[in-house]
């Protein structure tokens, strides 16, 4: 079996070899000190990075280095990125402020304050105030809330919208040129549309917009699910029309050259307990989900994968009847998530694509020895029967050791061999 049919047979609940995903999407990525660490290891070209997805400034995984780590998927991922620049045109070096050198594209334009904390800007418009903040004793941006005072009597659902659009047929044309160069890959392939997040709390700022409008604090937007139900849900209505209307002209293009489609990376869950009610759940955001499922279901073979970080296990029942066939990335740390009832509850009807080991603890400052201990019983339980993607608990973070990166991944290939 190459890697695509590897992943199928997962994604089919049959038992076999666990395939291996890391940067086929943003949830499941490597930070960009990693790639370079990884890079020098295997002794691949050297040269800096390049910053894929900037928000969380994750690294470019070449092919070079796929083919090192055994990795069985590939991303296919749009070319704008959330702070509403594209990966187009010529890179250049920059440098963070943990001292690596990498390479941003044309529209990372950001502004260095004296204590080195750094802010980028939407659409790379520095006339505009920014966007996102990287503090000098950090590794990633965070999203600045920029909330207008609100008037209840002005507030339009338009104003939440802004950011979401009917695919052009550039936009058309940049897919079909992407998708080429993927079909026939030996890999499963991932794609990521977008704009079917509802309420994607990574995006309700605004950090794309140069003057965002509507509902924009996050606060705010989360107490708004309760005080402002009717706006809320005619914000959804209206972006699951435009996702659906983004589906029927995506389809054509991508065919079969897919396997898995990104769906959503709302979480809706913290350490301990969840944003919303089942009840809240089931009445604002399943009705959209399941006819996006739905349709994707009815005209095409892709599998659709759900993103929600934390303690979701009363979640994941409305989540199977929304027609999710996986959930990512497995939170295993937080409340309620026990591997072992994850897979005797739920494994039947979602595949797990994730929670081989935590990033929060165990991948970053645990010892090799418990990393290896961590990974070996997360692969015998999610295993089983098939309906298990390696990956860790979202992506890897910054300067994790490469020892333990290097524990958790020969665990998974001597796993495979029956070692």
């Amino acid at each position: 079996m190459n890697s695509r049919e590897v992943v199928r047979q997962a994604l089919a609940h049959r038992a076999g070899r666990v395939p291996l995903d890391f940067g086929a999407t943003t949830v499941t990525g490597i930070h960009v000190s990693v790639v370079e660490a990884l890079r020098r290891h295997y002794g691949l070209a050297a040269g800096p990075v390049r910053v894929l997805e900037p928000y969380q400034m994750l690294g470019e995984i070449t092919d070079d280095l796929r083919a090192a780590l055994g990795i069985d998927t590939v991303g296919a991922l749009p070319r704008g990125t959330m702070f509403g620049f594209s990966t187009e045109g010529v890179w250049r070096e920059w440098r963070c402020p943990w001292g690596q050198v990498v390479l941003v594209p044309p529209g990372f334009q950001t502004r260095t304050e004296p204590n080195g904390d750094v802010y980028l800007f939407p659409a790379g418009d520095t006339s505009v105030p920014p966007s996102a903040h990287l503090p000098a004793t950090s590794y990633f941006f965070d999203t600045i809330i920029r909330q207008e005072p609100i008037e209840e009597e002005k507030l339009d659902p338009a104003d939440n919208l802004e950011e979401f659009r009917a695919l052009t047929d550039a936009d058309l044309a940049d897919w079909r040129e992407r998708v080429a160069a993927l079909r026939g890959s030996p890999r499963a392939v991932v794609a990521n549309m977008g704009g079917c997040g509802l309420g994607d709390i990574a995006r309700i700022p605004g950090p794309s917009l140069r003057r965002p409008r509507g509902i924009r604090d996050i606060s705010e937007w989360y107490m708004s699910i309760a005080t402002r139900r009717d706006y809320v849900q005619a914000v959804f209505e209206r972006q699951y029309e435009i996702a659906l209307q983004n589906l029927a002209r995506f389809q054509p293009v991508l065919g079969d050259a897919i396997d898995v489609l990104f769906i959503c990376g709302t979480d809706f869950g913290t350490q301990a307990s969840q944003f919303c009610s089942v009840k809240t759940f089931d009445e604002l955001y399943l009705p959209h989900y399941r006819r996006l499922n739905d349709w994707v279901h009815r005209h095409t073979s892709w599998k659709t994968m759900k993103h929600s970080c934390g303690a979701i296990d009363p979640l994941l029942p409305s989540l199977i009847r929304a027609g999710f066939d996986i959930i990512n990335p497995v939170q295993c740390s937080a409340a309620g998530m026990d591997p072992r009832h994850l897979k005797q509850t739920y494994g039947r009807d979602l595949v797990f694509w994730g929670g081989g080991v935590d990033t929060q603890h165990t991948l970053p400052f645990g010892t090799p020895a418990q990393v290896r201990a961590e990974v070996l019983e997360r692969l015998r339980i999610f295993s089983q029967d098939g309906g298990f993607v390696f990956n860790t608990i979202h992506n890897v973070q910054a300067r994790t050791p490469t020892v333990n990166f290097l524990a958790m991944l020969e665990t998974v290939h001597a796993f495979n061999a029956g070692g």
